[in-house]
């Protein structure tokens, strides 16, 4: 089969297309994929080059979300989907290729009538972007909410996740992309070019600040976010695209009576220390349900920036490393 091969830490560029590749063996528990669109971000590119807080064991075949349909299923899974079912599944690795196999707990169909490729943003953008609202932040329907990076891939998730809770949003992105979060619900977007924004932020809410921040970038705009919360909010910080990882001093938490929390995504799929995937799995999985019913209700709008095909994976990954997607990027292996 077709896959693409990282047999040392290196750049993303530099990995091998294999045209022999052998299928993954079908372990206990997994379901084997027919992969239709694989999604590409940021993150694969730490992966492949050893960068990642996760390392897969050597070689191996990158990717973590995909959307395809189901080829077989291990004898022991219960309730076994049916071969030709429609779905998206996170996986370990091995989603940049032709088939690749994930445990059934991370499989979830898709139901007819949706989209299969804009699918690839509901293993890990999605799931992203709600449990840090719901679980995090606790955030409410009336209450307002500031998401940093709001043309991204789990910033315009989590536009969209708010407004399907009933909160108000305020996006914050570039200019050029000002549209996007707007046309999914964002009630106000800020320019980021701009780096001081709390004032607006303060003007938008009547005075009173926002009750939640969703933080992907870090930096300057971690330290300007927190001072955009009203009391008793919590910034929920899930990573740094700005490159600069906050230092915290805890007496803005106490004198401005707010919180700070963090969202790791890969703790309920198995990718933290001690991999507790099977314990979270329920929580996960009445999460991505509750994402599909707002997605088949015309609340979500998961779409595709930019499909490739799997041989020009450089220029997917140029795509997502030049901030030009609104939406997601994927190889179509």
């Amino acid at each position: 089969m077709r896959a693409l091969l990282c047999e040392s830490w290196r750049d993303f560029d530099e990995l091998e297309l294999r045209t022999d590749a052998p299928p993954p063996p079908l372990r206990p528990g997994g379901v084997r994929l027919r992969v239709h669109a694989a999604g590409v971000s940021f993150a694969t590119s730490l992966v492949v080059a050893g960068k990642y807080q996760r390392k897969p064991p050597l070689p191996f075949t990158p990717g973590t979300e995909v959307a395809g349909t189901v080829l077989e299923s291990a004898p022991d899974v219960p309730d076994p989907l049916p071969p030709g079912t429609r779905v998206f599944a996170v996986l370990d690795w091995g989603g940049m290729a032709e088939e690749a196999v994930a445990d059934a707990i991370h499989v979830v169909p898709i139901p007819d009538g949706l989209p299969l490729e804009p699918a690839v943003a509901m293993p890990i953008s999605y799931p992203t972007a709600a449990a840090s609202l719901l679980w995090r932040a606790q955030l409410e329907a009336g209450q307002w909410v500031l998401v940093q990076g709001a043309a991204g891939g789990v910033g315009l998730a989590a536009v969209e996740v708010a407004k399907a809770l009933g909160a108000r949003v305020i996006a914050r992105c570039g200019a050029d992309k000002a549209e996007v979060p707007r046309a999914r619900g964002a009630d106000a977007v800020l320019d980021s070019a701009e780096p001081s924004f709390r004032d607006a932020v303060r003007d938008i809410t009547g005075g009173r600040g926002v009750d939640a921040v969703l933080d992907v970038l870090g930096g300057d705009a971690f330290d300007e976010g927190l001072r955009c919360l009203a009391d008793g909010g919590t910034l929920v910080t899930i990573g740094y695209a700005a490159g600069a990882i906050p230092r915290l001093g805890a007496n803005i938490l106490l004198l401005k009576n707010i919180a700070v929390a963090g969202l790791n995504w890969g703790t309920y799929v198995g990718w933290s220390p001690g991999d507790n995937r099977h314990l979270h799995a329920p929580r996960a999985r009445a999460l991505w349900a509750r994402l599909v019913e707002w997605w088949a209700a015309g609340a979500l709008r998961p779409e595709v920036h930019a499909e490739f095909p799997l041989e020009r994976f450089r220029d997917a990954m140029a795509e997502v490393r030049g901030r030009r997607a609104a939406g997601r990027v994927v190889l179509r292996p």
